[in-house]
């Protein structure tokens, strides 16, 4: 079996009880996604990585901000437990950059410090220009996180792609990274994202997209599906401004239906419930908030009539 379908969760076959992701809401998007599947009654919902028999837990976590605390003891502290909390709930991919401040050195330091972190999936990016600097740059990030190698390598946010994806083609070749994608944080780059993913053989990609924010549903999810790449989705509550903007509003009275105690589960579960979504990298610095947002591991997700319901109801308030 080659590394690439090896899972890094060690899933035994009999563990994949099989889908449960909604036939429904595939129809209505039109196109094929890998479904989602639960181990056990406490295990969490992952997606397959189109393409592998690997999957991966629908919520990942972001540390754009959250985990920029520098040299601070104390805040890097409190960050370990947020990461402890985060694998105790079942997480795996962990989603940081070098344009992340200190982010990568505080993942590095919280990595060292918590338990059962055997479920990491690791997924950083390259942000700089040219072959040296960008080799010296992925280098300098796998010493931070304390790695061997990344389960994946992004471009971020295009910057010099077509330099640093034939460097990652050979990595990933040579077994120096498992996986490699692109991402973009832009809407205006959508379109010049979707000229790569139809072009270049790229295993994941990670954008934008969100109840208030779903130009992505056009043209990049169905490309992702039809193309066999994993979608990673950032900005799943538009920075906490739909958090700010709702929190004042009471959830539906059917939210109950789909598991949702509160307006960030709501959030989450419409994105990760479309079908082309392969895991969403909410990104938070408290421990109750890393607990709601890993709580839509466990439970239903919305079909494609409950995702459109949802959509209704947030455009009324």
């Amino acid at each position: 079996m080659s590394e690439k379908q090896t899972s890094v969760f060690n899933l035994s076959r009999r563990s994949i009880l099989g889908g449960i992701a909604s036939a429904g809401a595939m129809a209505a998007a039109g196109q094929f996604a890998p479904s989602i599947a639960l181990a056990q009654p406490d295990s969490p919902l992952t997606r397959a990585i189109p393409g592998t028999d690997e999957r991966i837990p629908i919520i990942g976590m972001g540390s754009w901000i959250t985990f920029n605390v520098g040299a601070s003891q104390k805040l890097r502290d409190e960050r370990a437990k947020v990461l402890q909390t985060f694998f105790d709930m079942g997480g795996g991919l962990v989603d940081s950059s070098p344009m992340y401040g200190s982010s990568e050195e505080v993942i590095g330091y919280c990595l060292g410090r918590i338990k059962n972190r055997q479920t990491l999936f690791s997924a950083t990016k390259v942000w700089t220009v040219s072959k040296s600097m960008g080799t010296r740059q992925m280098k300098a990030s796998a010493e931070l996180w304390g790695l061997e190698k990344f389960d994946l390598m992004q471009i971020h946010n295009l910057l010099d792609w077509e330099t640093h994806l034939e460097t990652l083609k050979a990595w990933k070749e040579n077994g120096r990274v498992r996986h490699i994608g692109m991402t973009t944080s832009h809407g205006r780059r959508h379109g010049d994202l979707e000229e790569v993913m139809g072009s270049q053989p790229l295993d994941f990609v990670q954008f934008t997209y969100n109840i208030a924010d779903r130009e992505a549903e056009k043209r990049l999810l169905p490309l992702a599906a039809d193309k066999g790449i994993a979608v990673i989705i950032n900005r799943p509550f538009q920075r906490g401004t739909l958090i700010e903007k709702f929190e004042r509003h009471p959830l539906p009275d059917w939210a109950g239906d789909i598991a949702c105690a509160n307006w960030a589960q709501f959030f989450l579960k419409f994105v990760v419930s479309h079908p082309a979504v392969t895991c969403a990298i909410p990104a938070t610095s408290r421990v109750d908030h890393m607990r709601e947002n890993m709580s839509v591991l466990k439970g239903p997700l919305p079909d494609a009539k409950t995702r459109q319901r949802m959509i209704e109801y947030v455009e009324k308030l």
